[in-house]
């Protein structure tokens, strides 16, 4: 069985920082892109940070300079390292795999596998 389990997440006050894990099991995503997404209460999913097989990484306009994904393909884990939080950070964070392509997408429907998302709150 197929699992990603994400861990790291709680609550912090702004400008702290959190680092998100997402491990891997029941098979290896070494060759394959990871991303995390993240949805606050009454919006919709989005895209926060991507990473390819290679490690060439994306992230979304609202979290550039702050925050960074990472991967180890050994352990078969990505990580999302957060910085200068704020309270339009929190949300949900969920991680994301998808199969069948090196191609790194940018919206949820192109990612067939999911974990149980981890709360992330940013007190003010």
């Amino acid at each position: 069985q197929v699992q990603l389990v994400e861990s790291g997440g709680g609550l912090v006050q702004v400008g702290g920082s959190l680092r998100l894990s997402c491990a891997a099991s029941g098979r290896t995503f070494s060759a394959n892109p990871m991303a995390w997404f993240r949805q606050a209460p009454g919006k919709e999913r989005e895209f926060v940070a991507g990473i390819t097989w290679s490690g060439g990484s994306t992230h979304a306009d609202s979290v550039k300079g702050r925050f960074t994904i990472s991967r180890d393909n050994t352990k078969n884990t990505v990580y999302l390292q957060m910085n200068g939080l704020k309270p339009d950070d929190t949300a949900v964070y969920y991680c994301a795999a998808k199969t069948g392509t090196y191609y790194l997408g940018l919206v949820d429907y192109e990612y067939n596998y999911w974990g149980q998302g981890t709360q992330v709150t940013v007190s003010s």
